[in-house]
């Protein structure tokens, strides 16, 4: 048996419906996301910074190691 038709009016479609879901919980937490975006960014920048530290040291450490030998 089929079911009868359903008029796009009586149901929101499920894009809608998770737009409404997305929008109230992001109301209520978009500050924090946004707080923790940026957090993580600022991690990011850090590790980068790190990383970049740590290539140079390396790198002067191999220098002077082959020309020592």
């Amino acid at each position: 048996m089929l079911a009868a038709p359903v008029s796009p009016l009586a149901r929101p479609s499920v894009a809608g419906a998770l737009r409404t879901i997305e929008g109230l919980l992001m109301s209520a937490g978009q500050r924090t996301a946004r707080r923790n975006a940026w957090t993580s960014v600022l991690e990011d920048r850090r590790r980068a910074e790190d990383r970049r530290e740590a290539e140079h040291l390396m790198e002067a450490v191999a220098t002077r190691t082959s020309q020592a030998t």
